[in-house]
């Protein structure tokens, strides 16, 4: 006898007819993965510094040469002995400046006193020696006061560097310590040539510029910036004179 099962085998493993699932969203690609564009678009960083390839000839560049003193306002002994052409160069340098300049001469300055006027060429004592105080502190009070009103000053004077109270140190105090000494020294045969076109008491034996001279020649080894102008002209004296200055400044 047969037992029907109702409906055959259906549900029982055997392959069937099933309701299809639903569709899925796509997945988004994650941020970052290839193929996929970044969130914020960066320029690109740019190379690394290249450094220097050093010259194979080992050259040394140098600083640009000093222009010179410009527009600063400065006070300045130009020291020398008779005939080195002190005050000629001064009061070019003075005149040729783009800034306003003064030029004091100790010489002028003493020959203010006429009745009894001490001339050392008569004879040094304690007269002339006197003025010649008298003429150096007058000499700083007017730089001194150009100073105070913006205006430069070059001075000019014969200082000995063997008599330091009256020559450089004097002339510091009277002026103040921001002085800038230089010294113009030309050989021996210049300021001699020089010294023979003076007329007047500017005019010295060729003794007495020769003696002078030589004790010029302590200012070697003292630090002072010194100008040999034996073959510069005025023009050129002034220039050099300028790019020492400047030098010194800096």
């Amino acid at each position: 006898m047969q037992h029907g099962v109702g409906g055959g085998n259906a549900g029982w493993g055997q392959p069937g007819p099933h309701p299809a699932a639903p569709p899925q969203p796509p997945i988004p690609p994650a941020q970052g993965w290839p193929g996929s564009p970044p969130a914020h678009s960066q320029p690109p960083l740019p190379p690394p510094p290249v450094a220097p390839v050093p010259d194979p000839t080992g050259h040394i560049p140098l600083p640009p040469a000093v222009a010179g003193t410009g527009g600063a306002t400065l006070a300045v002994l130009l020291i020398g002995p008779a005939g080195a052409g002190k005050t000629t160069v001064a009061r070019h340098w003075a005149s040729t400046r783009p800034v306003p300049t003064a030029h004091v001469s100790l010489d002028d300055v003493r020959e203010w006193v006429c009745s009894g006027f001490a001339d050392p060429q008569a004879g040094w004592n304690e007269h002339s020696e006197a003025q010649y105080r008298l003429a150096r502190r007058t000499c700083g009070f007017a730089a001194r006061n150009y100073l105070a009103n913006g205006i430069s000053c070059i001075l000019d004077d014969a200082v000995f560097p063997d008599r330091p109270v009256v020559g450089l140190g004097g002339w510091k105090r009277h002026v103040g310590p921001a002085l800038l000494p230089v010294v113009l020294l030309p050989g021996l045969e210049i300021v001699l040539e020089r010294n023979a076109a003076r007329s007047g008491n500017r005019r010295l034996s060729d003794e007495e510029v020769a003696r002078i001279h030589g004790r010029m020649a302590g200012w070697y080894g003292s630090g002072l910036p010194i100008i040999d102008n034996s073959h510069l002209d005025v023009e050129g004296t002034a220039r050099a004179l300028d790019e020492t200055l400047a030098r010194a400044l800096t």
